[in-house]
């Protein structure tokens, strides 16, 4: 087997276009796909226990080394708190519960909201997950930093999705100022993280969802005008670094693709959805300018049976994997609704056919 190597994931990310075997990436596993994958549980430790920290991180460096990543993710929270509901997780891999974001309310829905907010800053940060994480990451493999959270979820989080959309129009100067304060934040602890990694880390990942499966959540105009500029200023940093900017997005974002590339400055687009656009169709139009990571529909995964995951996997590699600008992936996380019988295919299929086509 093609053994991986970072030098070839960072090839891909800063779109040097070289043909080489497919790197593998994910934005994240979820943790019992990772539990299941090692065959034990993985510490969720609490602040300041380094111990506990140093082997959540060798845990994570076996789950990635043993599937053929050539990168372990290193995050850290920006102190952000949100509201969260939760529900019975029914996974068959279940955490227990799962949570997710109410629509309709929301911590911040007026100015006395925000001034009474408990507004984090990068001095209340506690590093010592990223310090141990990065002791435990061997020589022979990269680090992708992974953003506290991206400008607009942070936004539509706080304020909930539907109050922000009336806040667009009864309450401007609000959100402007949302945006203002935490992209400062955010930029903040990006430059902090960077700087933490003495050269560690290889690109940085940010997840920013901005769209549904017909179109954006807000208007393309609303996106040019309070979004992009801000997500920018986190590829500034990155790029400042010498660090790709990588960008994971849901949904249909076809009428502002362009300004993801021109103005954000992308190096790479994560989250495709094949009842929206299939990876290779994006591929086809925009490959030779930004590189695309992943893209096997998290669907097939899920519901599909091992067959069906391989195939769809053998004719991505064959349709993009040449082009030296395209990562092998899930479509958009390793979720724990996915059978890790599907997710072992895709991989698999990943490396025979790096193999075949690369030796070793």
């Amino acid at each position: 087997m093609v053994r991986p190597e970072p030098e070839r994931l960072l090839s891909v990310l800063h779109h040097e276009g070289c043909p080489g075997p497919v790197p593998f990436i994910e934005l994240f596993a979820d943790q019992p796909i990772m539990e299941a994958v090692i065959g034990r549980p993985i510490p969720s430790p609490d602040a300041g226990d380094r111990a506990g920290w140093l082997q959540r991180g060798r845990d994570l460096v076996e789950f990635y080394r043993q599937l053929g990543y050539a990168y372990v993710p290193i995050g850290v929270s920006s102190g952000l708190q949100r509201e969260v509901a939760q529900a019975n997780d029914t996974a068959a891999l279940s955490g227990g519960q799962r949570g997710w974001d109410n629509s309709a309310t929301g911590v911040i829905r007026s100015w006395q909201d925000y001034e009474s907010y408990p507004w984090p800053s990068v001095a209340d940060v506690d590093w010592t997950p990223v310090q141990e994480a990065l002791r435990s990451l061997p020589d022979d493999m990269t680090a992708i930093a992974l953003g506290a959270g991206g400008v607009l979820e942070w936004v539509m989080w706080l304020m909930s999705y539907e109050h922000f959309a009336i806040a667009l129009y009864d309450q401007p100067e609000l959100v402007a100022t949302l945006f203002e304060r935490i992209t400062t934040l955010l930029v903040d602890t990006c430059n902090a993280l960077l700087d933490l990694g003495h050269g560690r880390f290889g690109a940085y990942f940010i997840g920013d969802d901005m769209g549904h499966a017909t179109g954006t959540m807000v208007a393309p105009s609303v996106l040019r005008q309070s979004v992009f500029p801000n997500q920018h200023k986190l590829a500034e940093a990155a790029h400042a670094h010498g660090l790709p900017f990588l960008l994971h997005t849901c949904g249909n974002l076809q009428e502002v693709m362009e300004d993801l590339i021109t103005t954000v400055q992308i190096d790479a687009k994560h989250s495709f959805e094949d009842k929206i656009e299939p990876v290779e169709a994006v591929h086809a139009r925009y490959g030779t300018r930004i590189a695309l990571l992943g893209g096997v529909d998290v669907d097939l995964l899920t519901r599909g049976n091992e067959q069906q995951v391989r195939a769809r996997t053998r004719t991505l590699l064959d349709q993009l994997g040449p082009s030296g600008s395209w990562c092998l992936g899930t479509g958009n996380s390793v979720a724990n609704y996915i059978p890790v019988r599907n997710y072992l295919a895709m991989l698999d299929e990943g490396k025979r056919w790096n193999s075949a086509h690369f030796g070793g």
